[in-house]
């Protein structure tokens, strides 16, 4: 059920400006709430009901944004880096007013889908180690991936550190000297993937995250492009 906010917070957390700086667009008339115009910052209004308008612009108000992205090699899973270029940064600025951040982390060299939102209660229910939610990558291995690393991968793959996976569904795709698999994973350890090919004596040459839970990467999304999860996407997500 919605509730009343004050007219400032409103705009200040849809990335107006400061709420010092809101009170001055206020006080000087550019703020209209259903088609009247507002001369105090106090009042308070349901921002789902109410048409609020800045210099005869719309405000389009919503807590939270979904957001699935094709990552691409090169760019880190994180909000700031002070070297490398982030997925936040390919972002348009109407989304970064509202601080997203991405659900997960994929290395700066794997591709695929990447999960950016600003909701905190979501993003624990999918990254909780309670809650084992499958990840399901597409690998290019250098060597032979045979039926027996199937059942490898079912016990659990002994790390180098000594820590044992969960178990892990192994689907090969074609197995060579570059071997294609599809690997499904229930936890989210450094480098998960590579070290467990790793600890078998193969080398990981291409990784792309090809779902979350129940939700999978949209193959017409190029490296790069990312789009709003649909409602349906929305509720497959939050039932993974």
């Amino acid at each position: 059920m919605s509730k009343k906010q004050r007219l400032d917070k409103i705009l200040s957390n849809m990335g107006y400006g400061s709420r010092k700086e809101i009170k001055s667009i206020i006080k000087d008339g550019r703020v209209k709430v259903d088609g009247i115009t507002i001369n105090s910052n106090k009042i308070k209004v349901d921002p789902y009901k109410a048409e609020i308008e800045i210099d005869g612009e719309i405000v389009r108000y919503r807590e939270y944004i979904y957001i699935m992205m094709n990552k691409p090699n090169g760019v880190v899973s994180s909000t700031d880096d002070p070297l490398n270029k982030t997925v936040i940064d390919i972002i348009e600025g109407k989304y970064r007013i509202f601080n997203p951040f991405p659900i997960g982390r994929l290395d700066k060299d794997t591709e695929g889908l990447l999960v950016i939102s600003n909701d905190g209660k979501l993003a624990h229910q999918l990254l909780s180690p309670k809650k084992h939610v499958d990840k399901t990558y597409y690998v290019e291995v250098e060597g032979m991936v045979e039926d027996n690393h199937i059942r490898e991968f079912e016990k659990g793959i002994e790390l180098e550190d000594g820590y044992k996976t969960m178990p892990a569904e192994l689907e090969i795709l074609s197995s060579g000297p570059i071997s294609k698999v599809n690997l499904t994973i229930k936890e989210g350890k450094y480098h998960q993937v590579k070290r467990m090919f790793k600890a078998l004596g193969m080398k990981v040459v291409y990784l792309k995250r090809i779902s979350m839970g129940k939700l999978r990467l949209d193959e017409t999304l190029e490296l790069g492009e990312y789009r709003e999860l649909t409602d349906d996407e929305l509720e497959l997500l939050k039932d993974s």
